[in-house]
């Protein structure tokens, strides 16, 4: 027989655990926009500058503006590689290095803890719909325009 306080602590830990999980998948609030271009094409990105926002990322989210997507900015460039947890929209990541120009592109699929990484060091990394980069024709080499410089 459990003792009343395991039960409660079992049954603390369940509801904690339940809000924990809820939490992931309640979007968070729009972020700064920060206004950059790929050649002709603008780009209205929320900007992902902390590790919670960073975290949270695109998760919970339904939709997303056709020139809609979202920027992360590392502390140091380096091998960073993005993952889909929660997200429930597929997406593309862009990789850009510390001069503004895209290092790969990979194709993400919804809710998967897959991992996709950056080929070359970088300090940005930008998601936008799947398939948006390669329909406009932008591809590793281009450079994105508007980003802050480190």
């Amino acid at each position: 027989m459990k003792s009343p306080v395991l039960s409660l602590i079992a049954g603390l830990s369940a509801i904690a655990f339940a809000a924990g999980a809820q939490a992931q998948q309640v979007p968070q609030p729009t972020l700064p926009i920060a206004p950059l271009s790929a050649g002709i094409y603008v780009i209205q990105a929320e900007v992902a500058s902390t590790p919670m926002q960073q975290q949270i990322g695109l998760m919970g989210r339904t939709a997303l503006s056709s020139n809609g997507g979202m920027l992360f900015i590392f502390d140091a460039s380096s091998l960073h590689c993005m993952w889909m947890r929660n997200t429930l929209l597929p997406l593309s990541v862009a990789f850009i290095d510390d001069n503004g120009s895209i290092t790969n592109i990979e194709d993400m699929a919804p809710k998967t803890e897959n991992t996709h990484c950056a080929v070359r060091p970088a300090r940005y990394a930008l998601e936008m719909s799947k398939g948006w980069f390669a329909k406009r024709g932008i591809k590793p080499g281009t450079t994105i325009e508007g980003l802050k410089k480190p």
